[in-house]
């Protein structure tokens, strides 16, 4: 197999776990499971969160703790945003709503296949997704194109591909750096 044709399954790979890193928005997310959550007192919010989450202050004490607390940690994210990065979300968040109910469900299902991963696969596909976005956008359409054709057993060749190649990569030993010549 050639070079181009190895690169191009790797890419292809990436398209399975790129969706993983694609996240519903901040109000969408379901906060992870907790074995007893604390509740956050109304009191406790800045007054730039209350602002925020003003639509929910007569009803605060009565939400579950752990929905207090995703509001909580959400508000502080948002505040936290540039105003390119709110826009950005703000279209993330309407294209969410726009989603047939059917289609939401799977990426949340997605979502908490993701969360579940440990810390260091998830960088991985991260940095994957990452790289699959610095492509042009005709190698990434070409790409997705591919994998939709591809049979359940081609997509698992593909993957056992990548992993291959992600092994071979990592075990590699990696050259000196080239000393200087005086």
């Amino acid at each position: 197999m050639n070079n181009g044709k190895l690169r191009a399954l790797l890419v292809t790979a990436l398209l399975l776990v790129a969706p993983l890193a694609a996240r519903p928005s901040v109000a969408q997310q379901s906060p992870a499971p907790a074995a007893a959550a604390a509740p956050v007192p109304w009191s406790s919010l800045s007054t730039d969160q209350q602002r925020l989450l003003a639509r929910f202050g007569s009803q605060w004490s009565a939400l579950p703790p752990a929905r207090q607390q995703a509001l909580a940690h959400g508000s502080e994210r948002w505040l936290g945003m540039s105003n390119a990065e709110r826009e950005q979300a703000r279209e993330r968040f309407s294209h969410w709503r726009a989603l047939p109910p059917e289609q939401r469900q799977a990426l949340r299902e997605r979502w908490q296949r993701f969360q579940a991963l440990p810390p260091n696969q998830r960088a991985m596909v991260r940095q994957n997704f990452h790289r699959f976005q610095q492509l042009p956008p005709q190698r990434r359409q070409m790409l997705r194109e591919q994998w939709n054709r591809a049979s359940p057993a081609e997509r698992e060749q593909m993957l056992e591909h990548a992993r291959d190649q992600r092994l071979r990569h990592s075990a590699a030993p990696h050259a000196p750096p080239p000393r200087p010549h005086h």
